[in-house]
């Protein structure tokens, strides 16, 4: 299931579906970081909201222990079977679209209660577009990925239309 956001011409964004990758959610104790990093080929990073990458993945720390971990399609890393932690496949959970243009911010917060000018190019965060739980990663200055899932897919979409919409007609 996809959920298509057309384009609107004036709106000074574009919004476009990004091809499916690997995605995991990685839960470590503390202690296993250092493992688990050199098991995966990246450094995890060790700060809430920042990104790493490495080995062809990226790695999103979202909590104390836990990180969003992302990678090609068909990529299946693994954990020493001895390390304290889980690696859960969340591929097919989420949908996620590229925002980009001079707007894209103006654009998000429609249904983002945060300040966005606060998250740094190449930092993410967890939050909610709307009542959808989602995970928001300022790419560049003006470009965005938000993922949701997929249950959410249509009613984010649709917002995004409507908000593109609103933009066009100078609203």
């Amino acid at each position: 299931m996809t959920a298509q956001i057309h384009a609107f011409p004036g709106a000074g964004t574009s919004v476009s579906e990004q091809p499916a990758g690997a995605r995991f959610s990685l839960r470590l104790r503390a202690e296993a970081i250092g493992a688990a990093g050199a098991a995966l080929g990246l450094e995890l990073p060790q700060k809430i909201g920042r990104i790493t990458a490495g080995s062809g993945r990226r790695a999103l720390m979202l909590g104390p222990d836990e990180w969003l971990l992302e990678g090609p399609a068909g990529d299946r890393p693994a954990l020493p079977a001895d390390l304290p932690g889980a690696l859960v496949d969340i591929s097919d959970r989420e949908i996620a679209w590229r925002i980009e243009g001079p707007r894209a911010m103006e654009l998000l917060s429609i249904g983002i209660a945060r300040d966005l000018r606060r998250i740094a190019p190449g930092c993410g965060c967890r939050t909610a577009f709307d009542s959808a739980q989602a995970v928001l990663v300022r790419e560049a200055e003006d470009a965005f990925t938000l993922s949701v899932w997929r249950s959410f897919a249509p009613h984010v979409a649709e917002l995004l239309a409507i908000g593109q919409r609103e933009l066009a007609a100078g609203l």
